[in-house]
Formats: structure tokens, C-alpha cells, sequence
């Protein structure tokens, strides 16, 4: 006889901290706040496929922590290559009108991905438990690990030639703490040393080295496979996500949100 199978239990992968999101019906909303907050990630199922569903996910799921969204991006890849394991986030405003309006926040905590348009050949998803990665680092390569944790790098500083990045660079560390006591794990490939750091090759050899280690998982990985409408709802301080390649057309709709414990 088999013993029975929970159905919101998380794919346990033994070579690595990989999950697989519980699926959920987008009406039971204390559910999936009790998965999300134990997970790191669920999937909602029934929404409508339509850009609208994702704001009104974005509220269920926060509620009235909700502080503020993000716009709406719509992604469509043909015959996509790998997007690899990463956390969102980015450092963007501009000016409409003479008023500032931000479009991207480095400290989003929330990120939802409707699936509107399944790739009809591949391009499955993968998701990463960060906190249980750089915790095993701890053990397996300390000094990666000290790494993420002390020393300050220039975020976004790849992208400097954006439109509407701020001049400023946004210094910080891959593994910090909010004031309220969250912990954020970020995975970004805007990352560079400072400029003119004492440790710029440190850094730089670091950074390759954890690149490296992100990458070399992600086969590991278990897959799962959003279906059209489907939205994957993720904590962003907590869970990296990726997806395979695919052969002809995908698109996805993402909407990013801070909640009031984004601080």
C-alpha cells in the first residue's frame, strides 16, 4: 500500500534546493498565503488570461500589505534560449510629464508571471529556494559565501547605459537584511565591483565563481510547466526562477509589487 501523497508538498530534488510550486485554485487565498509563506512560490490556477488577473493576484496574495505595483511587462520569446536562475529587480524611473514615476524598484518583494501564450515545445520552468543555496554555501564554499554576504558591489552597474538609470550606483550586497528582519538573497547580472574598488579583481573573480555555481544547479533543477493562465507568484527575496528553451512561440505577462515589509 503507498502511502498518500500531500499535494502541496514541494518536489524535494536531493542534488539541490530546488522546488516545485504547489498549484492552487487563485480563489483559496489563505492558502496560498500559507504556501507562499512556506515556499517561497504556488502557482495559481483559473484565473483569466488576461493582463488584469495578475493585479488582482497581486492583491489576494498581499492584501492589504499590497504598497505599490509595478508595470506590466508582456514577453514574447520565439524559439527562446535558456533564461537562467535569477531574482527580479532593477533601478529604473522616469519622468512623464515633469513628474518622476518609478518603473522598476531594486527592492520589489513580490513578482508574478501569467503564463498568456505556452511554448508548443519546451520551455518549462525552474525555481530555487536562495535561502537554502547560500545557507549550503556556508558550508560547501565559505568563501563565496563570505563573499554574498560582505562585500558591497555596484548592482546594477552592467546596465550603466540604460535610459533612466540614476547616475548614483546602487551599492549593495547579494545577502542582506531589511529593517523589518527579511532576508533578501538577490541574483542579478548587473552586478560589478564599485568603481575604483581596492578588491576589483576579488570581486570579479567572485562574481564569476557565483555565476558559476548558479548555473552549474540548474540542470538539477525539477521542471514544471505553467499552462496558459496559469500564474506563477514567487517571494523575490527568497526564490530564484528560470525556464528552459523552447522552440516557437512563448509569451508571459510579469507584474512586480512591493509589500509594506519591503523595508
Amino acid at each position: 500500500m503507498h502511502a498518500p501523497v500531500h499535494p502541496h508538498r514541494p518536489h524535494e530534488n536531493p542534488a539541490g534546493p530546488g522546488i516545485t510550486p504547489a498549484r492552487v485554485p487563485h480563489g483559496s487565498v489563505r492558502e496560498v498565503r500559507e504556501l507562499l509563506s512556506r515556499d517561497g512560490a504556488v502557482v495559481l490556477t483559473g484565473h483569466h488570461n488576461t493582463s488584469d488577473a495578475l493585479t488582482l493576484a497581486a492583491a489576494q496574495v498581499m492584501g492589504d500589505r499590497l504598497r505599490e505595483l509595478y508595470p506590466h511587462r508582456v514577453r514574447t520569446s520565439h524559439d527562446g534560449s535558456l533564461v537562467h536562475l535569477h531574482a527580479d529587480s532593477f533601478d529604473i524611473a522616469v519622468d512623464i510629464g515633469g513628474v518622476p514615476h518609478r518603473r522598476r524598484h531594486p527592492d520589489e518583494d513580490l513578482v508574478l508571471v501569467q503564463c498568456a501564450r505556452p511554448a508548443p515545445r519546451g520551455g518549462d520552468s525552474f525555481a530555487l529556494d536562495a535561502y537554502a543555496f547560500v545557507d549550503g554555501l556556508a558550508a560547501g564554499d565559505p568563501a563565496l559565501s563570505a563573499f554574498l554576504t560582505g562585500s558591497d558591489v555596484d548592482l546594477y552597474g552592467a546596465w550603466a547605459g540604460v535610459r533612466g538609470l540614476p547616475v548614483t550606483p546602487w551599492v549593495g550586497r547579494h545577502v542582506e537584511f531589511t529593517r523589518t528582519g527579511r532576508r533578501v538573497v538577490r541574483r542579478t547580472d548587473g552586478a560589478v565591483p564599485i568603481h575604483r574598488d581596492p578588491d576589483t579583481e576579488h570581486v570579479l573573480t567572485q562574481l564569476t565563481r557565483f555565476r558559476d555555481a548558479v548555473h552549474g544547479i540548474e540542470p538539477s533543477l525539477p521542471r514544471f510547466r505553467l499552462d496558459e493562465g496559469d500564474i506563477l507568484v514567487l517571494d523575490n527575496y527568497r526564490c530564484w526562477h528560470g525556464r528552459d528553451g523552447h522552440t516557437g512561440e512563448r509569451t508571459v505577462r510579469i507584474l512586480t509589487a512591493r509589500s509594506c515589509d519591503a523595508d
